[in-house]
């Protein structure tokens, strides 16, 4: 006897728990037992398999059933794209613990230790001699930043204030009156 079912092998639920404050979207097969469905739950949420309690809601957030015959698979329960799967923890944890990462302790060090060390990002630019350690470039590019600069002022003060101009676009032409300069960045300015 061959048994045909018209849903798809895999269901794409929201995963929600009562120890985080965001739901995940997730794929899952429905020929997965509740207790295999538990241990990949693990993964996501951070509670333990042995501490869950399951609640399907549908896809309108209203209340189906409660997931908790272990050898029953998922796809026995009327699970359907965009329904929400919550899980409840039992283990003792709180809300949010996992998401909390003020208490974590971070690796810090001094910048003097970090300028000592030979495996890093900073110590790599200044053998290669790249970004803010090649000092021929940044001389080079501090003489083109000053002559643009000169270049503009040279523009913005031969331009008297109050003269015609004009000026054109691709789709559109304008002759008249401007009263604006040309600032030391090379943008237009209203005076």
């Amino acid at each position: 006897m061959e048994v045909t079912g018209v849903s798809a092998p895999t269901v794409t639920v929201f995963i929600s728990s009562s120890l985080n404050t965001f739901r995940s979207e997730k794929r899952y097969s429905r020929s997965l037992t509740i207790a295999e469905f538990k241990c990949k739950l693990e993964l996501l949420v951070g509670s333990p398999a042995s501490c869950m309690e399951l609640e399907l809601y549908g896809v309108d957030d209203k209340f189906y059933s409660k997931l908790d015959q272990e050898d029953a698979l998922l796809g026995s329960y009327p699970v359907d794209d965009g329904c929400r799967i919550h899980v409840i923890d039992h283990s003792g944890a709180r809300l949010g613990e996992y998401e909390d990462v003020s208490r974590v302790e971070k690796y810090t060090i001094s910048q003097e230790a970090y300028d000592q060390r030979q495996d890093t990002v900073r110590s790599f630019l200044k053998r290669s001699k790249l970004g803010r350690y090649n000092e021929e470039e940044r001389a080079q590019q501090e003489a083109e930043a000053a002559q643009r600069l000169a270049e503009e002022k040279a523009q913005a003060s031969s331009i008297p204030v109050g003269s015609r101009c004009e000026v054109s676009q691709i789709s559109s032409l304008a002759t008249g009156l401007v009263s604006a300069m040309m600032s030391h960045w090379g943008k237009m300015m209203a005076v």
